[in-house]
């Protein structure tokens, strides 16, 4: 079945919720270093705030190539590729203006940096960027591969499956530039990247059943159901 882009009721709000999560994960990654004090093999599980956030966005990637297709997905991470371009420029402005006299003395721009430096200065905004597409192409076209040659079957397989390598590569990539960067200690590397795939991982398997309803809804509303076959991987495109 061809997609279509046209006519589709819900498509432009799902990639709008998909770039706000996307946005907001990352303004959160940078803000605050969470520590529930557990610890697996005597690694602290330590996690930056996004890591509660960003999984969503996997979530979302899933609905958009199980109902839509590999190219709308394409188009989905390209928008929020843009999005992140864009908010980090934003806050690198701010960052250069100079600031009211009496906000720095209640807050400052030492702790305007100190919460959004990573996410206008270079570290959390490359960590970010490489992360999020390189992750997000692998899970969406792992999904697509899958859903043709199992047939549509078994959702919740694939879903998982496209998840495991593709957060994996998300988590590896974000947590080490990020810790070249210095946005990050390298105390907490290993914390940092299990954690992040644990937690993300997780909470891909906790929503799988809103995934399933999501996924029945959109393609009875929508009327579509598209199985890519015979495409290219190519992740720069945007049609």
């Amino acid at each position: 079945m061809k997609d279509k882009t046209i006519h589709f009721r819900y498509l432009d709000t799902i990639i709008a919720l998909y770039t706000a999560v996307l946005i907001t994960s990352n303004v959160a990654s940078s803000a605050k270093i969470i520590d529930l004090h557990i610890a697996i093999f005597g690694i602290q599980l330590a996690f930056d705030g996004g890591t509660l956030i960003f999984p969503l966005t996997y979530v979302m990637g899933d609905l958009l190539t199980e109902v839509y297709g590999f190219k709308i997905a394409r188009r989905a991470i390209w928008t929020g590729f843009a999005a992140l371009v864009i908010s980090a420029l934003m806050f690198f402005a701010l960052n250069a203006l100079p600031g009211e006299e009496t906000w720095e003395t209640y807050a400052g721009t030492a702790a305007y940096n100190a919460i959004l430096g990573g996410m206008s200065t270079g570290g959390i905004v490359i960590a970010s960027l490489l992360a999020f597409l390189t992750g997000n192409f692998f899970n969406s076209a792992i999904l697509s591969r899958m859903k043709v040659l199992m047939k549509g079957r078994l959702l919740f397989v694939r879903t998982i499956g496209s998840s495991v390598v593709g957060e994996f590569i998300d988590s590896f990539i974000f947590v080490s530039i990020a810790c070249l960067a210095g946005v990050f200690p390298w105390e907490l590397y290993l914390a940092l990247v299990l954690t992040n795939f644990i937690l993300k991982l997780l909470m891909e398997i906790l929503a799988t059943p809103f995934c399933y309803l999501s996924v029945w809804k959109l393609k009875k509303a929508e009327g579509v159901d598209v199985y890519d076959r015979d495409i290219k991987y190519n992740p720069f495109g945007f049609g």
